[in-house]
């Protein structure tokens, strides 16, 4: 529960399927990013799958899938944060950001070290995403988008490469 949203957050179930799709799709305004969660979910690819409920009702859902980073010889596990939907009557009410907060811990306890995101320069940062700590990797995104974060410090030290996507992507 996060106590500016009022929202209880939650793995997500089968009988969401559902309304995960219906957000998805309000919230970016497309299908798109509702059918790379159903191929993500599909593949079995996803690490993490939250929702935030409100009254009952989904009002927002993260993912978090696996990914990598070819450094050289060496393939470092990461973890891709994609998509983050809020239902338009929800956003700007701390439910992304309950959301995003839950599924970085999470992720913590899972030892999981690294995480990455496309996404807006004034939202990510928040969390403690940069632009700097993905510098020295190269994405098929465009790089003022991409952004990285480090769950355990210096977990990005010495590595330098290209992002792989898990192929539910369409990269």
């Amino acid at each position: 529960m996060c106590s500016d949203c009022a929202a209880l957050i939650r793995d997500e179930q089968p009988a969401d399927i559902a309304e995960v799709r219906r957000v998805e799709t309000e919230a970016f305004g497309q299908a798109e990013e509702a059918d790379l969660v159903d191929r993500l979910r599909d593949q079995n690819a996803h690490l993490l799958s939250l929702i935030a409920e409100v009254d009952g009702q989904v009002a927002g859902h993260i993912l978090f899938t696996r990914m990598w980073i070819r450094s050289g010889e060496t393939r470092v596990s990461a973890v891709a944060l994609a998509p983050l939907a809020v239902l338009p009557e929800y956003q700007r009410r701390g439910v992304g950001t309950a959301l995003t907060n839950e599924g970085l811990r999470r992720l913590r306890g899972m030892q999981e070290r690294i995480v990455l995101v496309v996404g807006h320069k004034e939202y990510y940062p928040r969390f403690g995403f940069s632009r700097e700590s993905a510098e020295r990797l190269s994405t098929p995104f465009p790089t003022d988008s991409f952004f990285a974060l480090e769950l355990v410090p210096g977990a990005l030290d010495g590595i330098a490469g290209s992002v792989e996507y898990h192929s539910a992507f369409g990269l």
